[in-house]
């Protein structure tokens, strides 16, 4: 891989701009992916945060949904957060009637799972043990269960009374409430589920592929990216 990869972003939605600066400090070449193209064009990509069932329509509309697919199955390494998560997710719960993926993560996600808009919260987490960061979480998804190949790299404590992070200011909302009907399979058997005493996963790591629940575009600090860009040039 070049001393400087290409890494594309999604740019159908979401903090596009926000996360072109980030992978520029992080010492890669950030473009912009509308088409299949600009994606063929690309050693990696971005997926953003927005929302993830318009996300899936604007892929579709685009023609992006199936090359996406073709290109993670190939072995691109991709990064989604927030939506992006959800979109890289195998299984959605808490998603729309015949929402789509992705896809390419063992793992089952929870929509809007730490609730609606006005529940935005920000928590300090240790993120693959590379220190501790400050995580922005905006209608974040969370994740329920993973497969036995996917590294869980970061969690948060949430009090499961009121399903928010602990410690978090606000009220919270219990997990699926969100209106719409579950659209992903069932934790397939063998998996690794977040502990009764209340700790969420919202970073993982399958491969080539990277996905948190949370916004590290928004803080300034780019050591999510950095660990991307990271995993670009191992490959």
């Amino acid at each position: 891989m070049a001393t400087v990869p290409v890494i594309g972003v999604l740019a159908l939605q979401g903090d596009v701009r926000e996360h072109v600066r980030a992978l520029g400090a992080a010492g890669a070449r950030a473009v912009p992916v509308r088409r299949p193209a600009e994606l063929a064009a690309v050693d990696a990509l971005v997926i953003p945060g927005g929302e993830s069932t318009t996300m899936w329509k604007l892929a579709e509309a685009f023609e992006l949904l199936e090359p996406l697919r073709l290109r993670i199955k190939d072995g691109m390494p991709a990064y989604g957060s927030c939506a992006g998560m959800i979109m890289l997710a195998d299984r959605v719960e808490g998603g729309v009637a015949g929402q789509q993926t992705i896809g390419g993560i063992d793992m089952s996600v929870r929509r809007n799972a730490f609730g609606r808009q006005v529940d935005s919260f920000e928590h300090d987490i240790d993120f693959a043990g590379r220190g501790v960061i400050r995580a922005v979480f905006i209608r974040a998804p969370w994740v329920e269960s993973v497969g036995p190949d996917v590294r869980v790299l970061a969690r948060v404590p949430v009090d499961e009374r009121r399903g928010e992070a602990a410690g978090a200011a606000g009220p919270g909302t219990e997990p699926g409430t969100e209106p719409g009907a579950e659209a992903g399979a069932a934790a397939s058997p063998g998996t690794v589920i977040g502990p009764a005493g209340g700790d969420r996963i919202v970073a993982v790591r399958q491969g080539p592929l990277l996905a948190t629940s949370f916004h590290p575009e928004l803080t300034g600090d780019w050591r999510v990216h950095s660990y991307f860009v990271e995993m670009v040039r191992e490959l």
